[in-house]
This record gives structure tokens, C-alpha cells and sequence, in this order.
């Protein structure tokens, strides 16, 4: 058909599996094992319909100036999307038109290369080392844009801070994106740097350590002309992209500072106690400092274990991918979900192992 010969086709992103079976557990996507705050319950329970007949605000002010505070930033320094991936896609919009390369990990989130082909933008990915480390130096060439997770999905690996700051320092031409949606469960951010380097953006989420990934809230700070240039996109896509009971639900979440460390701590806690178990069942893995762990198996192949696992009700993710075909990305889920899964894998090694 004609028409097709004008449409704009690109291979979208693949998100983890979302089973429909009942009485599984879920490790295949990242999600908090622990619900929200629980004053969020409350705020559910009592908004009513008649606030839905209003549109939202175009500017979440409200949302804006709760992070801000939380951040110890100013609301000039903080743009709000549909999520992080709304807030990364915005800004490959807004900030990757020179028509150079961008540039990007070969191993790191998916949906890059994803945006990248939707807008039509030129890119070259840059090999990690063999630990899956950035390699500064690849970064020091002249591009038209730098975007990197830290820690690094999927793989969980922490990037130092001086080795961010010096891809920044270099390459002041062109925007850096540093997408820290898994930051804090025991990485140090780099949003101190937005008030040194007026072209780097740090985008965060509450899909992970706020347990919202249902609700849908990514954020981004950056210097206030960044964050102006981002808002005119967005101004210009879609005024009310935030609604109005997500931005109740966002403030009401950061109020409670104490139930959000005390959530992280407890994935944190799970996460270096399944290291220990998993090495013992001869996993090996980097020092993930994420909500999962990248984990290899010294003689099973991941693929047959993936399928394992999946047959037995336990879902965790698998890449057939170059580099990273034999790793599981197993996400942190709650104490008893983790000793499930870890003792169907102590049975089924000893059995494939004979």
C-alpha cells in the first residue's frame, strides 16, 4: 500500500515479560518487592471524581517544588515527565539535533537506541571494558551528545565519579545525560555537578525505590536554561502530561523520608545476602549497585535456567544479546521470594550438575 511507503517504522522497545499467571514471582522487571508510603493509601481513598473533571497543572508545580525541596535544588532546576522514559525521550527531542553521533554504551538500556531511531538521530555505541566498565576515553571524541546509566542497566555496575566528571568536563558542547534511575540503592549521584556544568541533566524515577512504578513519575535536574528547553518541548508535545491525582500521590510520597530509607534498606540488605548464596551456587557477578543482580552461571547456561525458572513460576530476565546472552538480570523481590527462588536453584544445579 502506498501510504506505508510514508511511515515511520522503527523495531520498539521490548519491556519485561508482564505474565497473567497468578501465584508467580516477578524478577523480571525492576519493581519495588514493598508497596508505596502508606500515607498514599489514604490519599487514594479519599479523592473523589468531581477532582478528575479539572485539568491538571500544565507546570505540576506542586510536584516540581516537593522535589525541589526533597533535592535541595530549585524548582527552576527540575522538569517532570510520564516517567523516566518520558523524561529521557523529551530530552533525546530537545537536546540530540546536531546531526553528529551520540554516543552511549554498547551494554546499557534498551530504549537508546530505541529513541534514537524514532527521531532520526544519528548514533555510535562504545564497547564497555571486559568488567562492563565505561571506558573514559571512548568519550573524549567529538559527538553530537552523551547519554549513560549509572549505575549501569543491566548490568548494576557503579561508574566512579571522578571517571562521570571528566566525560562532563570534556565534552561541555554537547548535552550529558546521566540516567540514575537505580541510584539509590547504594550509588552516589552526580547532581551536585548540575550547579558546575550547565549542559549535564540527571534523570531519576519513583518506579524503584518509591515503589510508583504504576503511577508513572520520572524527574530530571538540571541547570535552569536545560530545564527551559525541556519545557518548551513538552509545552509544545503536551501541556498536561502529569495528572492530577499522580502529582498528589508524588508530593505525598516524598513526605515520608523515613519509610523511603528504610524500603531501600531492606532491598539493599536482600541484594548483598543473595550475592553471598548465589556465589556459592557458582554464580558470578559484578558489584551490582542497582535493585538486581547480572548474574552468570560458571557451567549452566543462563538461557536454560531462564526457562527453568520461568517453567517453575519464576520469572527473571534474559537478554539474547552479544556480550550478555549468558547473564540473568535477577530483580530484588521481597526476603521470601528470594529464598524461593534460591532453593529451586540449589535443587535444580545439583540435579544438572549431577
Amino acid at each position: 500500500m502506498k501510504w506505508e511507503d510514508n511511515v515511520r517504522r522503527v523495531v520498539p522497545y521490548v519491556p519485561g515479560e508482564q505474565p497473567k499467571r497468578k501465584d508467580i514471582i516477578k524478577l523480571n522487571t525492576n519493581e519495588c518487592p514493598y508497596a508505596p508510603a502508606p500515607a498514599i493509601a489514604k490519599v487514594l481513598s479519599e479523592y473523589t471524581t468531581a477532582d478528575l473533571r479539572l485539568y491538571p497543572d500544565p507546570n505540576v508545580s506542586g510536584l516540581v517544588k516537593s522535589i525541589a525541596d526533597t533535592y535541595g535544588v530549585k524548582p527552576e532546576n527540575v522538569f517532570v515527565g510520564v516517567g523516566s522514559d518520558d523524561v529521557l525521550a523529551m530530552a533525546f527531542l530537545t537536546f540530540f539535533n546536531s546531526g553528529k553521533k551520540i554516543l552511549f554504551p554498547d551494554i546499557t538500556y534498551s530504549f537508546y537506541d530505541v529513541w534514537a531511531d524514532l527521531y532520526k538521530i544519528p548514533y555510535e555505541v562504545q564497547p564497555l571494558d571486559e568488567n562492563f566498565c565505561l571506558r573514559k576515553e571512548d568519550y573524549c571524541k567529538e559527538n553530537g551528545g552523551i547519554i549513560f546509566p549509572n549505575p549501569n542497566a543491566p548490568t548494576g555496575i557503579e561508574e566512579s565519579l571522578e571517571n562521570i566528571e571528566e566525560i562532563i568536563q570534556k565534552n561541555q558542547d554537547v548535552v550529558v545525560i546521566v540516567d540514575e534511575a537505580y541510584v539509590d540503592f547504594g550509588c552516589k549521584s552526580v547532581l551536585p555537578l548540575i550547579h558546575k556544568y550547565d549542559n549535564l541533566l540527571v534523570v531519576q524515577t519513583f518506579s524503584k525505590s518509591r515503589a510508583l512504578a504504576g503511577i508513572r513519575i520520572g524527574y530530571a535536574f538540571g541547570s535552569e536554561r536545560l530545564i527551559q528547553y525541556l519545557n518548551d518541548v513538552k509545552f509544545s508535545f503536551n501541556s498536561y502530561t502529569i495528572n492530577r491525582l499522580t502529582e498528589v500521590v508524588g508530593c505525598t510520597c516524598l513526605e515520608d523520608k523515613a519509610y523511603f530509607k528504610e524500603t531501600v534498606q531492606k532491598v539493599v540488605n536482600t541484594r548483598e545476602r543473595v550475592k553471598q548464596r548465589l556465589s556459592k551456587l557458582g554464580f558470578s557477578f559484578g558489584d551490582s549497585k542497582a535493585n538486581f543482580i547480572f548474574a552468570s552461571h560458571k557451567s549452566v547456561p543462563a538461557k536454560e535456567i531462564f526457562e527453568a525458572l520461568k517453567e517453575e513460576g519464576i520469572y527473571v530476565r534474559h537478554f539474547n544479546k552479544p556480550r550478555i546472552d549468558n547473564y540473568l538480570r535477577i530483580s530484588i523481590g521481597t526476603d521470601e521470594e528470594m529464598n524461593t527462588m534460591l532453593a529451586f536453584l540449589e535443587g535444580y544445579l545439583q540435579k544438572r550438575e549431577g
